[in-house]
């Protein structure tokens, strides 16, 4: 059995929020247990709704599924933003419904844009994310393919109502730019929000949710502390983006929903509010922001 101090060892259980919360963002087909061990963990301590994130086919379809088998997971569907370029470049295997390998370029993002619109029509999928950009995995050579693979999904969430949840990696400008360009959708969710407060304040004049991930308790992070600080309260979302962010003091572990308390606090502390009042804000406001 591993220690306590063993990096691969799951964190202890935070005490319970008082006021139920959602994590908005989490990977559970990514973590140890099953879905059921995972959602039971996370109710203990207060967290009693997920939303599940696709980020390829396959992905995308187990999420739909998952949302379908349990009531309070909720569903997203997506090519993730690093997705794109590795189907248009001729490495399409992984993401095909019949586990067959399907044509590259072009006609292979479209088909794989094509089962994405296909689960964003089903009722248990509330959001089409993770999409976006991102300019930390993939160079310029995968700029254009990211980028006609994010304006399809604006389209795809739009028709169908769904929420829209992005990815922005060191991409901040051209994101805000394809959403202008293109015409957001209604609800829009900034996962895992990694700018600052000048950007926070551009979302919030747009009307963009913004949600916060583990990291913003890292000593490094003063600029999503600064987000969180100025980010109106009834934009303010909390998720994990488990297995990954750890929340300190468990940095580098693996992450789950059932930590999103540590990350309220967290929270909490820098917008100088009490608990219960800000997981009654999240409650309510990732209900707004997925439509459930």
């Amino acid at each position: 059995m591993p220690s306590s101090t063993d990096k691969n060892a799951a964190p202890p259980l935070p005490e319970p929020l008082r006021v139920p919360v959602a994590d908005s963002h989490t990977h559970l087909d990514m973590q140890s247990g099953t879905v059921e061990e995972g959602l039971a963990k996370a109710a203990s301590v207060g967290v009693t709704t997920v939303v599940q994130v696709g980020c390829d086919i396959r992905g995308s379809q187990w999420a739909a599924d998952t949302a379908a088998a349990f009531e309070n997971v909720h569903a997203a569907v997506a090519l993730h933003p690093n997705e794109a370029p590795r189907i248009v470049h001729g490495d399409p295997d992984g993401w095909s419904r019949q586990g067959a390998r399907e044509p590259g370029g072009d006609a292979g993002l479209d088909a794989a844009l094509a089962e994405i619109d296909r689960l964003a029509a089903l009722a248990h999928v509330k959001a089409v994310g993770e999409t976006g950009l991102d300019y930390f995995r993939t160079g310029d050579e995968g700029k254009e393919a990211q980028e006609r693979s994010f304006r399809a999904h604006i389209e795809i969430a739009k028709r169908h109502g769904k929420a829209l949840v992005i990815h922005d990696r060191d991409a901040h400008a051209d994101v805000l730019r394809v959403l202008k360009e293109e015409g957001a959708p209604e609800r829009t969710v900034f996962h895992c929000y990694s700018g600052d407060a000048e950007m926070a304040e551009i979302c919030a004049a747009a009307g963009y949710f913004m949600s916060f991930a583990g990291n913003v308790t890292f000593k490094n992070a003063q600029n999503l502390r600064d987000a969180v600080a100025v980010a109106p309260l009834e934009l303010l979302l909390v998720e994990t983006d488990a297995p990954f962010l750890t929340p300190a003091p468990h940095r580098g572990r693996p992450n789950a929903p059932y930590l999103v308390p540590v990350t309220v606090r967290a929270m909490a502390a820098v917008r100088g509010i009490d608990e219960d009042a800000l997981a009654t804000a999240l409650g309510a406001n990732t209900a707004r922001a997925f439509g459930y």
